[in-house]
């Protein structure tokens, strides 16, 4: 049985996409960056954290799979993490405005006796942002919750001059590379039915 260590919809909803029927773990890790840690390496390890955090949830249910994901925006080697409120927010857009940062998605899975990861990295390039293109976007809501204060998939779309990379690796799985290690654990993406049914 497969299992997803996330709180987040937006990863439960990209899982769903493959066609799979899986459980959800609501998992506590702490996102903190260690003292001379690279964003890769940071990212990597709250990935297999959140997974290791899930397996000892599910350790004795047999056959059990679990993935953890993390994915974070970089700017010069600075992680974006989620903000903490709208000033924080805005400061974020105010600084990807203009320019092109790396979101940086690592994917763990583990088993009782194995485990398999990957790192995706995305470019994505933002066009200049206007006092008020900030303002509007961060008064909506959607920047709170999310790495580098937006969602690709939602408001801050319009804002992405370019995009060099996996989509739904910048909205939180990288839906290629997971099925390519789901694959290795014996479990097979499929095209979900028409109508929501997987």
């Amino acid at each position: 049985m497969l299992h997803l260590a996330s709180k987040s919809p937006r990863r439960r909803e990209l899982l769903a996409r493959l066609g799979l029927d899986f459980g959800v773990l609501d998992v506590d890790i702490p996102e903190q960056r260690e003292p001379g840690e690279s964003p890769e390496g940071y990212v990597a390890r709250v990935a297999r954290e959140k997974a290791g955090a899930g397996l000892l949830r599910v350790v004795a249910v047999p056959g059990a799979v679990v993935l953890g994901s993390d994915t974070e925006v970089v700017l010069d080697d600075e992680v974006f993490g989620k903000p903490a409120d709208a000033d924080e927010a805005a400061a974020m857009l105010r600084r990807l405005s203009g320019r092109t940062h790396r979101v940086l998605t690592a994917v763990s899975l583990v088993s009782a006796g194995r485990e398999a990861s990957a790192m995706v990295t995305s470019e994505v390039e933002f066009a200049a942002l206007s006092d008020d293109d900030i303002a509007e976007y961060v008064a909506s809501g959607e920047p709170m919750g999310r790495a580098g204060a937006y969602a690709i998939q939602g408001g801050a779309e319009r804002f992405v001059r370019r995009l060099s990379g996996s989509y739904s690796g910048v909205m939180g799985l990288p839906l290629h590379e997971t099925a390519a290690l789901l694959q290795g654990f014996g479990i097979h993406a499929r095209t979900p039915r028409a109508g929501g049914g997987a």
